[in-house]
């Protein structure tokens, strides 16, 4: 509805807060409701105060509804009191006075689009139930939120911020607020902006095609400080990037990520040695930095002449504006890579007549020589300088930290980013390293007499490795939450592996049996089997042999058939196991332990397919929540099934969540690599997908069926093998009825396996 001359609403309020007289609230509704809604809009205000919300929600809603009822409709304004009822009640009567002044501003943002107005109305109350401690954080930063995101990502963002709290109301409140550096990384993710983690791979390859450079890649750390987080920095042989440069869009944002790994890697090719500090003043490490800047791109760009294109766009000083420190410092940057730019403060033009002078001659020396006389003029300038505060420009280019070697002297320059590179530097070449991460797994799968080398791995179930990061699909919005959960891989404690021999020759026959139905399942590509005396289809070549023979009064060959067959063996399989603490169970009608009842089932196939010489894999996985998902290599494809493998498989233990989803896109993972025409997953649990971050039931049950399908459109099957516990089963959910099975005792596996080959040679 369009706005008519409305009366000051600001007049209706007199100084105490009380409300003018009825009359005046009269003229206020006749003129901003149709006169069908006014009765409507009495009740719903009536019933906000009797409700005992107080004067200032009432008034609040007096005042902005009607406001509201001319911007957007007067059903909005209607249904604006249930909300403001329901948050009134959730979160409390301040918050509820807020929400109709926020309401109007979001309605005027959204410039009277009433289907996105309620969609927004909406997301409130439910985030009022979800969140209602963090709902008046939410409403005093949504002019901020909406700058950034459409009503739709607003409901991403908020839901992120909830299941990454789970049931914690002070994680929750932590996020709202931005005290959590995850929240502002969330929202740069669905404000649209390009992230780091999304092209990771890609900068990678860059940077080994540019500069031949093969450095571990990694984003800042959430808990660095905001100027460490804006610029990206290098030490130690580990390239640490921000998670998004705010500010930036599509093309420009991926240029920009480009630009600065370009940048480092010149910095990695020519700058040499850190320079040590000695007695330089924070100025004077800041520009000879930016000489040192200036010169890596010089060479660079006699090497590769097109990064000039890549990197000059950024340069954006201007030769005006206020006499700063960090403007006189941007503005020399361009200089010195801009030909054209000209600029008439006499201390930009020497910085810029000191380069040309020595750039016959320009190395590391020459750039501490020129950028300590710079520093010095500036300083007898007497403009300040802020060491703390200071951000190098433009964008693209580094903090400059691996530029230099502080020695064992406090620097007043910030060493925060130097503090969160020795904190992860040992994590992260464990990371890169192509060798085995454990050399002690190796020793002892040399071993071929396990009584006369005993098996004993010294583990640190602490000393978990982080792999790999997934996405997690939330079923509310219909997305996927990009780089949700974390993977971290742990090596398997040793148990007995007697206990292995101990299980196959208890179950002799069962273990006869399924090595029987294993080596009869073809599970190959289908041939053509030609001249049979019986089959599915003519085969035409022989018909025709046939009746070339006939006519030369030959006795024709009878074999005039063909059929399909499969004939040989093609499979690959990972067997996948929930070890989590549900597992420690006893199975419904049994004495067994859930996960004794696994490690036999495993045993019994594994022996199978070692017989058979198939490709397959064994692992375990548990979670305790979305940042820890451990998963357990108990065998490799690549590995044979000796002791050690037993002895891991023998000694797994219940604990943690079962958090399925994250575990079954990691294992879908290693089976891509796999050459088979059939690859197969095969996972052993009991029942619901759960941890302890998560409220919601449905969510993880959600996540995991939907890793199932992505995992079928890329080839790969899944099948689940249910041990009964009792507990409320939903592997029929996630699987789908013809890709599971139930057993609640080892003897009935065989009996029921021949579904799961029958899917795959069908």
């Amino acid at each position: 509805m369009t706005n008519r001359g409305k009366p000051d609403f600001l007049n209706v309020v007199v100084n105490d807060g009380k409300l003018a007289d009825e009359a005046i609230l009269n003229q206020i509704l006749h003129h901003s409701f149709p006169e069908a809604y006014e009765a409507r809009w009495l009740r719903a205000r009536r019933r906000l105060e009797q409700a005992g919300y107080g004067k200032g929600v009432v008034d609040s809603y007096t005042r902005y509804s009607c406001e509201l009822a001319e911007e957007i409709d007067p059903q909005d304004a209607l249904q604006l009191a249930s909300v403001v009822s329901s948050v009134a009640i959730k979160s409390g009567k301040a918050a509820a006075e807020e929400l109709p002044p926020t309401a109007l501003r979001t309605a005027i943002r959204l410039q009277g689009d009433e289907w996105r107005f309620r969609s927004w109305l909406g997301l409130m109350e439910r985030f009022a139930n979800l969140a209602p401690e963090s709902f008046q954080v939410v409403l005093q930063q949504m002019d901020k939120l909406l700058d950034r995101l459409n009503v739709s990502r607003l409901e991403s963002w908020l839901l992120a911020g909830v299941r990454a709290a789970g049931t914690d109301p002070e994680r929750r409140l932590q996020y709202f607020t931005f005290a959590n550096p995850e929240a502002e990384r969330w929202l740069e993710r669905e404000s649209g902006s390009v992230i780091f983690s999304d092209i990771q791979r890609e900068l990678k390859g860059y940077l080994n095609a540019l500069w031949g450079i093969r450095a571990p890649l990694r984003e800042t750390s959430m808990h660095a400080p905001d100027h460490v987080w804006r610029r990206a920095t290098f030490g130690g042989g580990i390239i640490c990037v921000p998670p998004a440069f705010p500010g930036y869009r599509g093309g420009q944002a991926n240029d920009l990520f480009r630009a600065t790994i370009a940048h480092i890697g010149a910095h990695m090719t020519y700058s040499g040695k850190p320079f040590p500090v000695l007695k330089l003043k924070p100025m004077q490490v800041a520009l000879v930095s930016l000489i040192e800047d200036a010169r890596v791109e010089y060479l660079a760009m006699q090497e590769f002449p097109g990064l000039r294109r890549l990197w000059l766009p950024f340069h954006i000083a201007q030769a005006s504006g206020v006499m700063t420190a960090p403007s006189l410092l941007a503005r020399l940057s361009r200089a010195l890579i801009d030909p054209a730019y000209e600029d008439g403060d006499g201390w930009v033009r020497r910085g810029r007549e000191m380069v040309e002078t020595n750039k016959h001659k320009w190395d590391g020396n020459v750039s501490r020589e020129i950028g300590g006389l710079l520093g010095n003029n500036l300083g007898q300038m007497r403009v300040q300088f802020n060491a703390r505060t200071y951000v190098v420009e433009p964008a693209y280019r580094d903090d400059n930290r691996g530029l230099w070697d502080f020695g064992d002297q406090q620097s007043s320059m910030p060493m925060e980013a130097e503090m969160m590179l020795d904190s992860i530097r040992v994590e992260e070449q464990q990371d890169d390293d192509e060798s085995p991460p454990d050399s002690e797994r190796q020793e002892h799968e040399r071993s071929d007499d396990e009584q006369a080398n005993p098996i004993s791995v010294q583990v640190v179930e602490e000393e978990g490795i982080t792999v790999a990061r997934y996405a997690e699909y939330d079923y509310v919005t219909g997305r996927e939450r990009r780089e949700w959960t974390t993977i971290v891989e742990y090596v398997p404690r040793p148990g007995r592996s007697r206990l292995v021999d101990s299980i196959l020759e208890q179950h002799a026959e069962v273990v006869s049996r399924i090595k029987l139905l294993v080596s009869n399942a073809r599970v190959s590509r289908p041939e053509i089997v030609r001249k049979q005396h019986d089959g599915d289809y003519l085969d035409i070549d022989a018909c025709i042999e046939a009746v070339i023979s006939k006519r030369l009064g030959e006795h024709p060959d009878p074999r005039v058939y063909s059929r399909t067959e499969r004939r040989h063996r093609d499979l690959s399989v990972l067997v996948l196991l929930d070890i989590s603490e549900s597992t420690n169970d006893r199975v419904q009608g049994s004495k067994t332990k859930v996960i004794d009842l696994e490690c036999q089932a495993t045993v019994l196939l594994a022996h199978a397919m070692a017989g058979l010489n198939d490709p397959f894999a064994i692992a375990a996985f548990c979670s305790n929540q979305r940042e820890e998902v451990r998963y357990y290599r108990v065998k490799d494809f690549d590995t044979p099934y000796e002791k050690l493998p037993q002895s891991y498989l023998a000694g797994l233990s219940s604990g943690f969540s079962t958090r399925l989803g994250a575990a079954i896109r990691h294992a879908g993972e290693d089976l891509k690599a796999q050459l088979t025409h059939r690859r197969l997953l095969l996972v052993l649990t009991d029942g619901e997908p759960a941890d302890v971050d998560i409220s919601d039931k449905k969510y993880l049950v959600e996540d995991a069926r939907h890793a199932v399908h992505t995992l079928a459109q890329d080839g790969i099957d899944v099948f689940c093998v249910g041990l009964e516990s009792g507990g409320e089963n939903y592997l029929t959910r996630i699987f789908g009825h013809r890709n599971f099975i139930q057993i609640n005792k080892l003897e009935s596996l065989p009996e029921r396996l021949p579904m799961l080959y029958f899917r795959l040679t069908a």
